[in-house]
């Protein structure tokens, strides 16, 4: 063998040995690389779902210290109890409460209890039978507080008081939970007034009507109805609308907001803004909240008296729980409507005019079917009145996303429920915008919504 040809060889030999060392090296670092990212991915896999486990448990359970007020300042408990269960009054019996909209979840009663209930070997009249369900933490959004005698000596509530239906697959009002649903069944004023001291309410209320008294207020919040709450009460103390009627709105639902800016009709905030908000103005839990804008006495004399606009307690029983909670409601998807609930052909035909010729699709923009950013309106653009816009810090009204619109269509639509049905609305924006639809196009549309 020539020299040439021994010195190929072995250059040859000398580069295959080169690029094995080479090939060795990166594949393990390949798999270095690939280890690390599988051990980052089970973190981050693990952290989601415990987050999500968390924030299940405080959207359904936690009271954030709401039991101080709900139950040893205005005595609730004592109303629900009944005098004959060491209360006062007559009770709240599982029939009277199912009828003020409250449930309660099949999963969290025993077996036998059950049978019970199907044979109706269960006093429903009995309100010694709430306190029981209370016991069992069984009545949806409300935790009963008992001392070592089994007696209840307070109530709280939770977010799923208002956020929450049951699929009433026992019988009406008892059922699975339905997280993320709007209450819409709930008379929250009803049960308000069912406080024994409303005291702490007329108190706020006086700095706005200086003659108001505990009767008025009951007056006030048993005019709400079903489905409604007014948010604002004690913030601005307007009681009602220019012409008369309830100022509360309807309680929005609380799934399909993965994507979605502002949580409530008027904007106020994110999501996480207003859970803050809710936890410590509305439910009046104990923590920490910061809005300047509350700060403003013109618009919200009440809160500028009190200071809602900055918030502090120790020990603070919100401020760590919101994460979790923010990331269960954004895990809630919108329910999808039932087989049979609209007609599948009509509902095509209004897809095509919703993104098309009747253009809902500039603001309901799918599939977030609300605009992306800031996604509010001034109420000349919607062509409705500004008194609820006027309560809130933009005076704007949020372009509602649509998903899942088929399960909170009880009480109306828009903020206040002003349309009765779905025909209505399309209605008002056929003549607000002059789109000239025909009645076909109309039920057409209406098919799509049913059918988001």
């Amino acid at each position: 063998m020539n020299a040439f040809r021994i010195g190929v060889i072995s250059l040859v030999a000398g580069a295959t040995a080169v690029a094995i060392g080479i090939g060795s090296a990166v594949s393990q670092d390949d798999r270095t690389m690939a280890a690390a990212e599988r051990v980052l991915d089970t973190r981050i896999e693990t952290q989601a779902q415990q987050t999500l486990v968390a924030g299940r448990k405080i959207f359904r359970y936690d009271t954030f210290g709401s039991q101080a007020f709900w139950g040893d300042t205005l005595r609730l408990h004592q109303a629900i109890a009944g005098r004959a269960n060491g209360g006062v009054g007559p009770g709240l019996s599982p029939e009277a409460a199912l009828a003020v909209g409250l449930k309660v979840d099949v999963n969290a009663l025993p077996g036998k209890l059950r049978a019970d209930l199907r044979h109706g070997r269960v006093d429903l009249t009995d309100p010694a039978t709430t306190i029981a369900l209370l016991r069992l933490n069984a009545v949806v959004g409300v935790r009963g507080f008992f001392d070592d005698g089994g007696h209840l000596q307070s109530v709280g509530i939770t977010c799923a008081l208002c956020h929450s239906d049951v699929d009433d697959s026992f019988s009406s009002g008892i059922g699975r939970r339905l997280d993320g649903w709007a209450a819409r069944d709930l008379n929250v004023g009803e049960i308000i007034a069912l406080a024994p001291n409303l005291q702490p309410m007329v108190d706020l209320l006086r700095i706005v009507h200086p003659t108001i008294n505990a009767a008025a207020v009951r007056t006030v919040v048993r005019g709400w109805g079903p489905g409604k709450f007014d948010a604002e009460l004690l913030m601005d103390g307007k009681a009602s609308r220019p012409d008369g009627g309830p100022s509360a709105t309807l309680i929005p639902p609380a799934f399909g907001l993965a994507g979605i800016n502002l949580h409530t009709w008027t904007g106020w905030g994110s999501v996480p803004h207003w859970n803050g908000f809710v936890a410590n103005l509305e439910m009046q839990g104990k923590g920490t909240f910061y809005d300047p804008r509350l700060n403003d006495a013109a618009k919200f004399p009440i809160a500028a008296a009190v200071g809602a606009g900055d918030v502090r307690n120790t020990p603070d029983l919100i401020t760590a729980k919101l994460p979790a909670l923010h990331y269960y409601q954004m895990s809630l998807p919108a329910p999808r409507p039932t087989q049979g609930s609209f007609n599948f052909a009509a509902a095509q035909r209004g897809k095509a005019l919703f993104k098309g010729d009747a253009g809902c699709a500039r603001c309901h923009v799918p599939p977030l079917y609300t605009e992306p950013g800031w996604n509010l309106h001034s109420p000349e653009e919607i062509g409705i009145d500004s008194f609820q816009a006027d309560r809130s810090p933009d005076e704007r009204y949020r372009t509602a996303p649509l998903k899942g619109l088929w399960t909170h269509t009880k009480g109306g639509f828009y903020h206040d429920g002003r349309f009765a049905t779905l025909e209505q609305v399309i209605e008002h924006y056929d003549a607000h915008f002059a789109l000239g639809l025909s009645s076909q196009e109309k039920s057409d549309l209406v098919a799509f919504l049913k059918s988001i």
